[in-house]
């Protein structure tokens, strides 16, 4: 089937926009505010036809991980460490998410991981590279 396996990998930061505007916009407290900035996030997927394992590794040996399947709810953690139930859906190749105060979406463009995060007309882009 189309897009499968296509996560798969592990993907090292490389660049973001609107950083700043988003995480004030969401919230997040300055000191996770400054903690994230630059921060060689490390986003290891393991996709299994719509089943995902998607952790993220931060400096320093901190690790948040998500488990879902597509279409179905499943108990996820935000940026800031909130916890909530959301399903994830797939739209055109892309996993799109409906956090509480944010709207994202991941999808593999050009070999990169790509994530976008939306909120209240703010979107905050993340582009990570392809290291394994």
């Amino acid at each position: 089937p189309k897009g499968n396996m296509a996560f798969t990998g592990k993907y090292e930061f490389e660049a973001d926009e609107n950083y700043d505007e988003f995480v004030k916009k969401i919230g997040l407290p300055s000191d996770k505010i400054e903690m994230g900035r630059n921060c060689k996030i490390v986003t290891e997927v393991v996709q299994n036809g719509n089943d995902f394992t998607w952790t993220q590794h931060f400096p320093g040996g901190r690790t948040t991980t998500n488990t879902f399947s597509v279409g179905v709810e499943a108990d996820m953690e935000t940026m800031g460490g909130r916890k909530f139930k959301a399903a994830v859906k797939m739209e055109d190749g892309k996993l799109v998410a409906d956090f509480p105060n944010y709207r994202h979406t991941a999808e593999i463009s050009g070999g990169k991981l790509v994530e976008i995060s939306t909120s209240s007309g703010v979107v905050y882009k993340r582009t990570s590279k392809k290291i394994a």
